[in-house]
């Protein structure tokens, strides 16, 4: 499910988790080694055209752990072992875009955002298909969870 479809299932969810994800630039992604470990990288989001892309070096080790296997969780950041601006977590799959046009797309749409442009073909650009979503948010010292997932 795209971003956008996540979006207008769960409007202050997405909300949420679109603040959060994108607040430093900077999200945390699990992607699984081929020995099967788990590796986490940094890696910048993009919202852009209804969708959650993540761009990254051309034939990095995250990038080809999700040409291998699509699945992944995208965490943002947290700055403080409380983690009192919260948590959101995106389970899903990687797609792998190779079309020219929405490649160009989300280069300049990366452009306008980071003043940087990837130059084509040496870049990996991938689409979260969503699956699930949770979210952790402290209100006062209470602990308030929520669990999303795709029908």
């Amino acid at each position: 499910m795209t971003w956008q479809e996540f979006a207008q299932q769960e409007p202050e969810l997405a909300a949420l988790g679109q603040e959060r994800l994108d607040r430093n630039g900077l999200v945390m992604l699990a992607t699984l080694r081929k020995n099967g470990w788990p590796r986490i990288s940094p890696v910048e989001p993009l919202f852009f055209n209804g969708q959650l892309y993540l761009g990254m070096m051309w034939r990095s080790r995250k990038a080809l752990d999700l040409l291998r296997d699509s699945r992944c969780t995208i965490h943002n950041t947290v700055s403080d072992r409380l983690a009192t601006e919260g948590e959101f977590k995106v389970y899903g799959r990687a797609l792998n875009i190779t079309d020219l046009i929405e490649r160009e797309k989300f280069a300049e749409a990366l452009f306008q955002k980071i003043n940087w442009r990837p130059e084509e073909p040496e870049y990996h650009c991938f689409a979260i298909d969503v699956e699930s979503v949770a979210a952790n948010t402290f209100v006062g010292e209470e602990l308030q969870h929520q669990v999303w997932k795709a029908a």
